[in-house]
């Protein structure tokens, strides 16, 4: 993934945001003439760390077992999981000069490592039941999956699990930083003013990465510094 250095946060946890709040990911890896890419949860392990660098973090995830992305998966393959967060449209409306041009903001983290299949079908019930548990933790109801384990049994034929160990990590925090702070300002409360409610998640960001003129914010040039860093495949 391309990153210009203005666009990147020098904060790790922030990977870490988008990767726990936004865990359906995609996987891709090569295909004979077109990548593979298919949509799944994929969240950190139990017991990995839960601050700091994801360099070094394994990720679990599973598939359907019909799809041809899990037959064209082998252990040791190289794989990319990107996680999309919140974005917005930015209309040139916002900004006080002509030309000027649309563009949209949005945070996006791309990991990557090299697939582990996992076999053993009570390992991939653990992963099931595991991903079932800390999703409904986070987005659901309170919902007890005591009762629907010997389901979980029976699909479990279909169902393909893997881990991820990850070896490198990319991160693009698209918040108009190439912005003064009144323009900042500007987009960010077109977003905050959208009656669909689409908006205020990338605001929220914006807001909480000093854009804009949030008092007592962190300064843009403090989150826009790093090291470009690629996954190197």
């Amino acid at each position: 993934m391309f990153v210009p250095s203005h666009y990147q946060i020098q904060d790790e946890n922030w990977h870490r945001r988008i990767v726990d709040g936004h865990p359906l990911a995609t996987l891709t890896t090569n295909g004979a003439t077109v990548p593979w890419a298919s949509r799944l949860p994929a969240l950190v392990a139990p017991g990995m760390p839960s601050s700091g660098p994801l360099t070094g973090t394994e990720l679990f995830g599973h598939l359907n077992r019909a799809n041809p992305h899990w037959k064209a998966l082998t252990d040791g393959m190289p794989a990319r999981l990107m996680f999309d967060g919140p974005g917005g449209f930015v209309t040139p409306a916002v900004y006080p000069d002509a030309p000027s041009a649309p563009t949209w903001n949005f945070a996006s983290v791309h990991v990557c490592g090299r697939i582990q299949l996992i076999r053993d079908p009570e390992e991939t019930l653990e992963v099931v039941r595991w991903t079932a548990e800390r999703l409904e933790q986070r987005f659901g109801a309170n919902w007890d999956q005591t009762a629907s384990v010997g389901y979980f049994r029976q699909i479990l034929p279909g169902v393909g699990a893997f881990r991820l160990r990850i070896d490198e990590v990319e991160g693009l925090f698209k918040f108009s930083q190439e912005k003064s702070a009144d323009v900042q300002e500007s987009v960010i409360r077109r977003y905050e003013d959208d009656d669909s409610g689409t908006g205020r998640p990338i605001a929220r960001l914006m807001r909480e990465a000093g854009m804009g003129q949030s008092a007592g914010a962190e300064t843009p040039g403090q989150l826009s510094q790093g090291t470009a860093r690629g996954c190197p495949f």
